[in-house]
């Protein structure tokens, strides 16, 4: 039993170590951001939780201090007499404009910087379908000079037989995509079938598939690691054996695998 346990708690330790940007038990607190975009969706979500805070509880506290001094069994003649203050209208009308200010502007930065368009080192055309994704990467030369017209795969999740120890169901691919670090990258999503969504928490990522559109969304991984997703948009049957595995590798390294693949 206690082998047993000891084992236990070695797995444990390795999801904790190895697979930080991959959904873990009992987890609460989003993933580690491994873009700019997620880091600042984190930073603005640490934020909006210290107005949410101080939210409610002063509404709580308004709310047990009216309860308090104004029912009936401990203030009739109070609870008779109040009706309305104007000069409490006026205050809780501007405070909530005040806060909602504070929170509209970093919002709208955040926005704005999501939609910020980079002229792109790398394209990768992401292709959904029932029920796999489809990897292409388009024209790209080495540093080396080497020109590679195209290549494009497809990424199917590993039956349970087949995974190995330490590695985790249900989010495991046969083929990760790969991608540079510290390198713009231009992501084009579409589907051949019906509507799917390439989602990568780490990455701050959710794109719609829609069969016979591009959508284009922008990458800027900041370190090495393998990056664990899912579609996001029900697809069928197998929606939820879809799953997007993104391995984020030096230049030298994108290169050397693009030229063996």
């Amino acid at each position: 039993m206690n082998s047993l346990f000891l084992e236990y708690l070695k797995r444990i330790q390795f999801f904790v170590s190895a697979n930080c940007d991959a959904p873990e038990v009992w987890q609460i607190n989003l993933q580690d951001p491994a873009t700019p975009a997620a880091e600042g969706m984190l930073s603005f979500h640490t934020y909006l939780v210290l107005f949410l805070i101080f939210i409610s509880v002063t509404t709580f506290w308004v709310l047990w201090k009216s309860l308090k001094n104004f029912s009936e069994e401990t203030s009739i003649i109070s609870a008779q007499r109040f009706t309305h203050s104007s000069l409490l209208e006026i205050i809780w009308t501007i405070i909530p404009a005040v806060l909602l200010l504070f929170i509209a502007v970093p919002s709208f930065s955040l926005l704005y910087s999501l939609d910020e368009v980079v002229d792109p080192f790398l394209t990768l055309k992401v292709i959904g379908s029932q029920w796999f994704w489809t990897y292409e990467y388009s024209y790209y030369e080495t540093a080396d000079n080497q020109i590679i017209d195209s290549l494009s795969f497809d990424s199917y999740m590993m039956p349970e037989n087949e995974i190995a120890k330490g590695c985790l169901r249900l989010l495991e691919v046969d083929n990760r995509a790969f991608l540079p670090i510290d390198t713009h990258v231009r992501v084009l999503v579409t589907a051949t079938d019906v509507l799917h969504s390439w989602a990568i928490p780490s990455f701050g990522i959710k794109t719609d598939a829609c069969p016979g559109r591009l959508s284009e969304t922008s990458l800027f991984i900041k370190r090495s690691g393998n990056f664990f997703g899912q579609c996001s948009e029900i697809c069928g049957t197998n929606h939820g054996f879809m799953p997007i595995g993104v391995k984020g590798v030096t230049l030298e390294k994108f290169e050397e695998l693009l030229l063996n693949a």
